[in-house]
């Protein structure tokens, strides 16, 4: 996970509409089936949905009045701690 890249994620939403997020996620989704793809294509798919999935995850907690700094903190101690076990 990047932080850098939840956080521009995390601008869209507060510009636009999560809805095209979770609508991104889908077609990276659909895409990740397509016959052909190598690891590394694979792998940059993966990365992407994680970083989408984690931007919507903490966008969460700011529409619950949590500062999005806390937030980011919060939810990367969680994915850590995952890692971790």
């Amino acid at each position: 996970m990047k932080i850098p890249l939840i956080k521009s994620t995390l601008e869209f939403i507060s510009n636009n509409d999560e809805d095209f997020v979770h609508e991104t996620i889908e077609v990276l989704e659909h895409i990740s089936q397509a016959k052909g793809l190598g690891d590394e294509e694979l792998n940059t798919i993966g990365e992407l949905l994680s970083n989408f999935y984690g931007a919507i995850e903490v966008n969460k907690e700011v529409q619950k009045g949590v500062k999005q700094t806390e937030a980011l903190n919060s939810f990367m101690k969680r994915v850590m701690g995952s890692i971790d076990t």
